[in-house]
């Protein structure tokens, strides 16, 4: 069976990151999308980084436009947009596929091991949160209109 540490990611710069580097931290791993109704979560995303970071948490983004074509700017103008717009400084990885048979590998054992409503594993839209405890275990996956802010107090029991 897959852990966290078995898989490989491309920044947003197009570096390739082994998600090894992430064991021992908690993180909260996001669909993200520019252009969709949920953008503004960048914010409260960037308020759980900014209150987390020192105790050893991550919001981990990838951009994905997959869902009503809300992500079709290139990984620099993502990261541009993300900076500037939001003062995002959390980790941003290139764009992603997350369901169907181009999906990234993180994500379909994402997907796995924390089903969504019914069992259903397959993405319904931007913003889709998995959180990930300090041991490479997904905890807990959050729809997509759950707020940031609804997620402040399963982060800190992990912290």
């Amino acid at each position: 069976m897959a852990t966290l540490s078995d898989f490989e990611v491309q920044d947003i710069h197009g570096k390739s990151q082994s998600m090894a580097s992430y064991l021992g931290k908690v993180l909260l791993v996001v669909n993200v999308a520019s252009r969709c109704g949920f953008t503004s979560q960048y914010g409260g995303l960037q308020t759980l980084q900014n209150a987390f970071a020192d105790r050893g948490f991550f919001v981990l983004g990838f951009p994905c436009n997959q869902f009503g074509a809300q992500e079709p700017g290139s990984n620099d103008s993502i990261h541009a947009f993300c900076e500037t717009t939001y003062g995002v400084t959390f980790p941003m990885f290139a764009k992603i596929h997350v369901n169907g048979s181009e999906a990234d590998p993180l994500f379909e054992w994402l997907k796995s091991s924390a089903p969504g409503v019914l069992g259903t594993q397959a993405i319904k839209w931007n913003f889709t949160k998995f959180l990930i405890d300090r041991q490479g275990n997904v905890v807990k996956r959050y729809a997509p209109n759950t707020a940031p802010e609804a997620i402040r107090t399963d982060i800190e029991a992990l912290l």
